[in-house]
C-alpha cells in the first residue's frame, strides 16, 4: 500500500464550524450483506430497443462487474458504509466515486451506490479537508494533507444533487449539506491565490497527464502557480447546489456567503480565463499567460452555466470541429491539435472517458442543446458497444481515432465506464430524464426504433416507459407510460413537444 497518513489529532488545525454537524464522523459500520448479481438481475431497470441486443448485453455486463465490485467495511479502515471499489488499486477515489455512483442511482433499491461517498465524509479532517484517495483495509490516506495533490475535483455536490433528481431523498440531503460545505471552505481558505481563484495539479484534477502547467512544473503534482480553469468552475458549481440544497432543507442562513463567491468566481473565469481570439477557456499561467492547452476540463463552463450567450456557440464549436474535438470517437479529453494529443489515447492526452464525456453531456442538456448531445452520445455508446463486441468487456478508457480501447487502459472497468453501458444509453440516446422535485419525467426522443425502460426507479416507486416504432423523425411518438403514481411526462421530438398527464 505504500506510504499512508494518519490524521494527527494533536496538530492544532483550525476548526470548522461546519464540520460539528457532519454525522458521518461517529456513524457506526454499515453491517448489511451485499447483493449476488445472479439472485438481483430481475429487479434491475430494463432496456428495451430492438434491433440492438449487443448493447443490452453490454448494459447487462457492466452491472454484472458492478455488483462484483461491491465491498463492506473492513472494520480497520474507518468506512461506515458499504461501497463499490474504484476498481483501480484498493483506494477508493474521491473523483472516480462521484462518477460511478451517478450509474448507481438507477439501482438503488437493491444496492445504496451513493453511501460509497459516505466513506470519505467519515474521513473528514476537523478543519473540513477530505483526502482524494483513502485506502479500503487500513485506517489511512494515500496523501498527506499538505500535499499539492491531496484533493479534488469537488464534484461531490454534483453527484449528491444528481442523485436527488431521480429519488428525491431530501433526508440525505440534509446529512451531506454540512460535511460538503466544510470541505468547500477548506478549499476556499488552502487552494486559492489572493484573487480568490483557485489551484489545483494534474493529479488532484483528475487528469492526470495532461499539459496544464509551464515547463520547469511537474504536470502531476505542481500547480504551476497557474489559475486553474476546471477547479474554479467546480467551485462554481458546488457553490450553486450547496445553495439550493440550503434552501431545500432549511440551512439557507449557511450559505449566504457562497453567494458572493459564485458570483465573483464566475466573473473572474469569464474575464481571465476566456481567451476571444480562440473561444475558449484556459488555464492562466504566471504573467497572465493563456495556456492555450485545450483540455475538455473547459466544458465543465456548460454544466455550471457561466457561458455568456454570445460565446456559447463559438465555444460549442470546438466539439464539432474534427481538427480538435469531433475524432472518430467522440469526445477526446486533449484536442487534436495540440501537440501532445496521442491517437491511442495514453491516458489523458487524447483518450476518451466515461467521466467527461458524461459531463460534456450534461453541460449540452443544461445550455439546450440536446441534439448535439444525442449526436455525441450515440456516437460514444457505438464505440464503446463495438469494443464491448471484440472483446467482451468495457474499458478504463478508449482511443478516439477507433474501435479500440486506450492505451494504457484497465479491462473490466466498472469503475465508471459503467456510465455508458447504463446513464449514456437511459439518458441522452434514449433521452429519459427524471425530474423527481416536480414529479416529471422528460424524454426527448430521437430513436426511430422501438425502445424504452421497464422497472425504472422513480420517486420510490418504478415506471414502465415505452415509445413505439416510428418510420420518421418527424412522427409523433407513441408513448405508453405505466406508473403506480400520477406524474408528467413532457415529451420532445424534432422541435416539437407535448405534455402527458398519467394518473394512476
Amino acid at each position: 500500500m505504500g506510504n499512508l497518513y494518519k490524521v494527527n489529532e494533536s496538530l492544532f488545525y483550525a476548526k470548522n464550524q461546519y464540520v460539528e454537524k457532519n454525522p458521518f464522523l461517529h456513524m457506526p459500520p454499515e453491517e448489511k450483506p451485499l447483493p449476488v448479481y445472479g439472485e438481483i438481475k430481475d429487479k434491475l431497470p430494463k432496456p428495451i430497443w430492438e434491433g440492438h441486443a449487443d448493447a443490452i448485453a453490454c448494459y447487462y455486463k457492466t452491472w454484472e462487474i458492478a455488483f462484483r465490485n461491491l465491498r463492506t467495511p473492513n472494520g480497520e479502515a474507518g468506512f461506515v458504509s458499504n461501497f463499490i471499489d474504484t476498481a483501480f488499486n484498493g483506494y477508493l477515489f474521491m473523483w472516480d466515486s462521484s462518477f460511478i455512483v451517478m450509474f448507481g442511482r438507477y439501482a438503488s433499491h437493491i444496492f445504496n451506490f451513493q453511501k460509497t461517498l459516505d466513506n470519505f465524509y467519515s474521513h473528514q479532517h476537523r478543519d473540513g479537508f477530505i483526502c482524494r484517495e483513502i485506502c479500503e483495509t487500513q485506517n489511512g490516506e494515500q496523501f498527506h494533507r499538505d500535499d499539492p495533490a491531496s484533493t479534488g475535483p469537488n464534484i461531490m455536490p454534483w453527484s449528491e444533487w444528481e442523485y436527488y433528481q431521480i429519488t428525491g431523498d431530501k433526508e440525505r440531503l440534509d446529512k451531506i449539506f454540512y460535511p460538503l460545505l466544510a470541505y468547500h471552505k477548506w478549499l476556499q481558505l488552502n487552494h486559492t491565490w489572493r484573487d480568490g481563484s483557485y489551484w489545483s495539479t494534474g493529479l488532484a484534477c483528475g487528469m492526470d497527464n495532461q499539459p496544464r502547467v509551464q515547463n520547469g512544473y511537474s504536470h502531476l503534482t505542481s500547480h504551476g502557480h497557474a489559475i486553474w480553469v476546471d477547479t474554479c468552475i467546480h467551485m462554481v458549481m458546488s457553490g450553486k447546489i450547496l445553495i439550493e440544497i440550503g434552501k431545500i432543507t432549511g440551512h439557507e442562513e449557511d450559505t449566504q456567503w457562497l453567494s458572493e463567491e459564485v458570483l465573483r468566481l464566475t466573473k473572474l473565469i469569464n474575464e481571465k480565463l476566456w481567451c476571444e481570439e480562440d473561444s475558449f477557456y484556459y488555464d492562466l499561467w504566471k504573467g497572465d499567460i493563456h495556456s492555450k492547452v485545450k483540455s475538455i476540463g473547459a466544458y465543465w463552463a456548460l454544466l455550471a452555466d457561466i457561458v455568456p450567450k454570445d460565446r456559447l456557440e463559438s465555444f460549442l464549436a470546438h466539439l464539432e470541429n474534427p481538427a480538435e474535438f469531433k475524432r472518430p470517437h467522440r469526445v477526446p479529453t486533449l484536442s487534436a491539435d495540440h501537440p501532445n494529443y496521442c491517437k491511442d489515447g495514453a491516458y489523458w492526452l487524447g483518450s476518451v472517458w466515461a467521466p467527461t464525456n458524461y459531463m460534456v453531456l450534461k453541460g449540452l442538456e443544461k445550455v439546450g442543446k440536446q441534439k448535439l448531445a444525442f449526436e455525441i452520445a450515440e456516437n460514444h455508446l457505438s464505440n464503446v458497444v463495438e469494443v464491448f463486441n471484440k472483446t467482451g468487456t468495457v474499458w478504463e478508457n478508449y482511443s478516439p481515432e477507433e474501435a479500440a480501447p486506450g492505451n494504457p487502459a484497465k479491462s473490466d472497468f466498472v469503475g465508471w465506464t459503467g456510465l455508458v453501458p447504463i446513464s449514456v444509453l437511459f439518458e441522452y440516446v434514449f433521452g429519459i430524464r427524471a425530474d423527481s422535485q416536480n414529479n416529471v419525467m422528460i424524454w426527448n426522443v430521437n430513436l426511430l426504433e422501438k425502445h424504452g425502460v421497464q422497472q425504472y426507479p422513480f420517486n420510490g416507486t418504478f415506471v414502465d416507459l415505452i415509445c413505439e416504432k416510428r418510420s420518421e423523425k418527424d412522427q409523433e411518438p407513441e408513448i405508453t407510460v405505466h406508473s403506480s403514481i400520477p406524474l408528467k411526462v413532457i415529451v420532445r421530438w424534432n422541435g416539437k413537444e407535448k405534455t402527458i398527464d398519467f394518473s394512476e
